[in-house]
C-alpha cells in the first residue's frame, strides 16, 4: 500500500488505490532432443523459473507479468546465473493472453543433421481447457522433429480424414476441436503422402474430455544421423504440466510377451543390415516380421530351430524399424536401427 501525506497542513496519510499488475498465462515445453540440452535451467530475468527442466517435460501454466519486456534464458542445468546461457530471448506478453512456449532445436556444434539452431517457438493463443465443454478435447499440433519433412496428419479410424495439412518444422497448427473419442493419427510426408507412422490418440481412454492439450512431434526421424538420440514419436503436453505423455504406435507392438522378450536378443543395433538373432529359451520362435514406423510389414522370415542365426536385411533402407518375433501365440518386439 502506498500513502500520500497532506502538505503543507499535515494530517492523516491518504492511501492511494492499488493498481492490479497485468498478467498473462504461460506454459513452457522442453522438446529439444539434443543430448546436450537434455536437462536445462530456465531463467526469467535474473531468477530461476524452472530448475533442471528435462526433455519431454512441460511446466504447468503460470502467471507472468504482462506489458513489460522480460528476458527468458535457457542455461545449462548447473547454471548459477545467465552468463553463458545457451540462448536468450526477450518477450513482452499481452495482458490476459495465454502463451505456449516450446524449446526446440540443436545446441551441439556437431553430430546432428540438420543442425537446426535452438529456438523458442511461441503460440500466443493457447488454451487451458476446451472451448466447448466436457464432451470435446481441443488439440494443438506442433511439429518439433528437426529432421522430419513437412507432414500431414490424417485420422484413419473414424475415419475423419485430414486434420492438419502440410505443417513444417517449428510450426503450430491451430486448435482442433474434437469430440472426446479414441483416434488413430497417421503422420504422412506432405509431399509424397507416404505414411511415416501411425499413433493411437486415446482421448477418451485418457479422460481428456474438457481438456486442451498440445500434441508434439518429437525426436528424430533418423537417429543414426543425430547421435542416436531419441527416435520420432508423438507426445502430449497437458495443461497441468509434467512428463509428456507418449502416444503408442497404432499396431499391436506394445502387446508382447515378457518372458519371450527376455529370451531374445538382436545385434548389432544399430546395424548395417546384417543382424544376428539369439534365443535362450524353451522351444524356438517360428517367424520374424520387420515393420516400418507405419506398422507395415516390409520383410518376413521363417526362422530355423537354432539358438543363433543371421538375418540379412540389406534390402531395407536406412531408418527405424520394429522386429516382431513370433512363437506360438506370443510375440516380442525389438526396435532396430539400420544405418
Amino acid at each position: 500500500m502506498v500513502y500520500l501525506q497532506h502538505l503543507p497542513a499535515g494530517g492523516p496519510l491518504l492511501a492511494l488505490p492499488e493498481l492490479p499488475i497485468p498478467t498473462a498465462r504461460v506454459q513452457v515445453i522442453h522438446n529439444s532432443a539434443d543430448l546436450a540440452a537434455s536437462k536445462v535451467d530456465v531463467w526469467l530475468n535474473d531468477g530461476v523459473l524452472l530448475d533442471d527442466f528435462e526433455f519431454r517435460t512441460a511446466s504447468p501454466f503460470v502467471d507472468a507479468q504482462a506489458g513489460v519486456p522480460f528476458v527468458v534464458s535457457i542455461a545449462d542445468s548447473a547454471s548459477t546465473d545467465t552468463a553463458g546461457a545457451l540462448a536468450q530471448y526477450t518477450f513482452t506478453l499481452e495482458e490476459d493472453s495465454t502463451y505456449i512456449i516450446v524449446a526446440n532445436g540443436i545446441v551441439s556444434p556437431s553430430g546432428y543433421s540438420p543442425a537446426t539452431p535452438f529456438n523458442l517457438d511461441v503460440f500466443a493463443s493457447g488454451r487451458e481447457t476446451s472451448a466447448n465443454g466436457a464432451t470435446e478435447t481441443d488439440v494443438l499440433v506442433y511439429h518439433g522433429s528437426t529432421d522430419a519433412p513437412n507432414v500431414d496428419v490424417n485420422e484413419t479410424s473414424v475415419p475423419a480424414g485430414q486434420l492438419v495439412d502440410d505443417i513444417a518444422y517449428s510450426e503450430f497448427d491451430g486448435y482442433l476441436e474434437l469430440s472426446t473419442n479414441d483416434y488413430v493419427l497417421e503422420i504422412a510426408d506432405a509431399t509424397s503422402s507416404t505414411p511415416i507412422a501411425s499413433f493411437n490418440a486415446p482421448l477418451s481412454t485418457l479422460n481428456l474430455g474438457g481438456a486442451a492439450i498440445t500434441v508434439l512431434a518429437s525426436g528424430f526421424a533418423d537417429p543414426t544421423n543425430n547421435s542416436n538420440d531419441p527416435a520420432f514419436g508423438l507426445y502430449v503436453a497437458l495443461a497441468s504440466g509434467g512428463a509428456l505423455v507418449p502416444l503408442n504406435l497404432a499396431t499391436s507392438i506394445e502387446e508382447m510377451d515378457d518372458q519371450l522378450d527376455r529370451a531374445i536378443n538382436i545385434y548389432p543395433n544399430p546395424s548395417n543390415g546384417e543382424v544376428t538373432l539369439s534365443y535362450d529359451g524353451d522351444g524356438f520362435p517360428e517367424s520374424l516380421e520387420v515393420m516400418n514406423l507405419g506398422g507395415q510389414i516390409v520383410k518376413s522370415v521363417r526362422l530355423n530351430s537354432v539358438s543363433t542365426q543371421n538375418i540379412n536385411l540389406n534390402e531395407l533402407s536406412k531408418g527405424i524399424y520394429f522386429v516382431r518375433i513370433i512363437k506360438d501365440d506370443a510375440h516380442s518386439v525389438k526396435r532396430l536401427i539400420i544405418k
